[in-house]
């Protein structure tokens, strides 16, 4: 895509993105059987790449290099975004690009603990972001609607404003049941969450894609390279994404198999 004009040229792309994202969300709601077979494309769609490095660019995370040691800022005065992007496409469609390993950093939590966060390079993340603008659209019309973690348009007041509403007359809901599944985004089973993938997208080279991030690995802060054998890493753009097909159908296992047949249930995550 022509960048001559930048701001031009991200309107057209994202009119164009959006227009794709509406027939997407609208054939996998109206068919929750159908199967999407030709996504690869899309991914590779200058359009779909120019909207994925703008909203890596705009994220705060921008400034922070993964293993490469590249910023979205470096790529812009060395390489030039036109130039970047069509290389980046050219790796895609020859099937050339790599993931690398994502860069540890582990943060403070409350009450003294650690958090690990995956830094992925500013190439991946473009990467995955392409891969999200075309998969969520997919996956949004199977959510329940009570979900409300990591999707467009909710968030956690959401649900509180839900449980409130369930809780006062004439409903008068009585319990809220609240869960947490422990180290969920380290341990995360791979088979698993391809097995559901799969459930919507045959694509063989998306679903090889996502399958390479997953196995991309962590360069750790002592520099020792660490497989991902399960989990995925907290802080990419697509550990969300992942994430919320995964949880959603664990979480209807479990309530399925307690024979719980209403429950109001508060989840409160934090990415």
């Amino acid at each position: 895509m022509n960048t001559d004009d930048p701001e031009l040229a991200l309107l057209r792309a994202e009119d164009r993105v959006l227009e794709i994202q509406t027939k997407l969300h609208r054939w996998a709601r109206d068919d929750p059987h159908r199967q999407f077979s030709d996504l690869f494309n899309l991914v590779t769609d200058p359009a779909f790449l120019l909207v994925a490095w703008d909203r890596v660019r705009s994220n705060k995370g921008a400034k922070t290099a993964g293993v490469d040691g590249r910023t979205a800022l470096s790529i812009v005065l060395r390489v030039g975004v036109e130039e970047f992007l069509d290389g980046l496409r050219v790796s895609l469609k020859d099937r050339s690009f790599r993931p690398l390993p994502v860069r540890e950093r582990m943060i403070p939590k409350p009450g003294g603990k650690l958090r690990r966060l995956g830094i992925a390079t500013i190439t991946d993340r473009v990467v995955q972001a392409a891969v999200k603008l075309v998969l969520e659209p997919i996956f949004e019309a199977d959510f329940l609607p009570c979900s409300y973690g990591f999707r467009p348009g909710r968030r956690a007041h959401d649900a509180v404003a839900e449980i409130r509403y369930l809780a006062t007359n004439p409903r008068r809901y009585e319990w809220i049941v609240e869960g947490d599944i422990k180290a969920c985004f380290d341990e995360i089973d791979h088979a698993a969450l391809m097995g559901r993938v799969r459930g919507r997208i045959t694509d063989k080279r998306v679903l090889e894609l996502v399958k390479a991030f997953l196995k991309a690995g962590i360069l750790g802060e002592d520099r020792q390279l660490w497989e991902t054998n399960a989990g995925t890493p907290q802080g990419g753009l697509c550990s969300a994404e992942h994430n919320d097909p995964y949880e959603q159908c664990w979480v209807m296992r479990s309530v399925d198999s307690s024979g719980l047949v209403r429950a109001v249930a508060g989840v409160e995550r934090c990415a």
